[in-house]
């Protein structure tokens, strides 16, 4: 069970990470900084869980998997985190600036040694997309829950400009795509390459593989194109409430990724 744990902490890490980079989406001057410092704070607190925990994994578990340098670039991460969030409540740009960069470079090199050590037995080139996929569901994930964050700070600010949300809507659409992608060059790998027949998701777990595709990038994609009208009236409390849903489904297909690969222990 120790391989579903790693799986399911992944999400975690990839919420921490793709939310410290979507931050960087909006004008930071044109917003309160309350939005950075709560919505920073949601994001930390899934990277200390799932940071954390797969530290606790590598401490427990003998045959987690976890590497040493994986665990180091997870808990630098969450310091580095930790601090760029304290820097919100103060006036140092230049601190707080460097302090987001190797936060945000260090959470992506811990994801890409997650990926890189979840997939002991694919092959270079599955490895390689391992990776690219883990970090561009992390990008999705952080673009769907900013949506919705910043779409709720219209309740607290009505009389912000609608081009933030805008902004975050196209980043959102633009990760959607980048997703849909990514899945179709891990599947043409493995059609490619191939792999043993117990591992062969189109012949073993194609239902498993159709919902992670239908429930999360198409279902989310399809509720893209209703946001997008309703930001053009502009309505932005039904944007919100859109964005809810388009946040679960990309959570809903991520976890069916996971769960993917704990079956398979391959990328998706």
């Amino acid at each position: 069970m120790t391989l579903f744990a790693r799986c399911f902490l992944l999400v975690f890490c990839q919420l921490g990470v793709g939310g410290l980079l979507s931050l960087a989406v909006p004008p930071f001057h044109d917003l309160e900084r309350g939005f950075y410092k709560s919505s920073a704070g949601v994001f930390l607190s899934a990277a200390l869980t799932g940071g954390l925990g797969t530290a606790w994994l590598w401490l427990t578990r003998d045959a987690s998997g976890v590497g040493t340098l994986e665990v180091l670039l997870w808990i630098l991460f969450v310091v580095l985190f930790a601090l760029y969030v304290a820097t919100l409540w103060g006036e140092a740009m230049a601190v707080r600036a460097r302090l987001y960069a190797a936060s945000l470079l260090t959470g992506a090199a811990a994801l890409a040694a997650s990926a890189w050590s979840l997939f002991p037995n694919t092959g270079f080139v599955l490895h390689v997309l391992a990776t690219f996929t883990t970090l561009v569901s992390a990008a999705t994930l952080g673009a769907v829950t900013t949506g919705m964050l910043i779409g709720h700070w219209y309740l607290i600010d009505p009389g912000m400009q609608i081009e933030p949300f805008h902004r975050c809507f196209r980043y959102f659409v633009g990760t959607l795509w980048a997703e849909i992608a990514s899945i179709v060059a891990v599947l043409a790998a493995l059609l490619v390459i191939g792999v043993p027949a117990d591992r062969d998701p189109l012949q073993t777990h194609l239902e498993l593989l159709l919902l992670r595709v239908a429930l999360g990038p198409v279902a989310a994609l399809a509720m893209s194109v209703m946001i997008r009208r309703v930001l053009a009236i502009p309505q932005t409390m039904a944007a919100t409430g859109l964005f809810y849903i388009a946040t679960l489904a990309v959570l809903v297909g991520e976890l069916l990724g996971r769960y993917f690969t704990f079956r398979t222990g391959l990328p998706l």
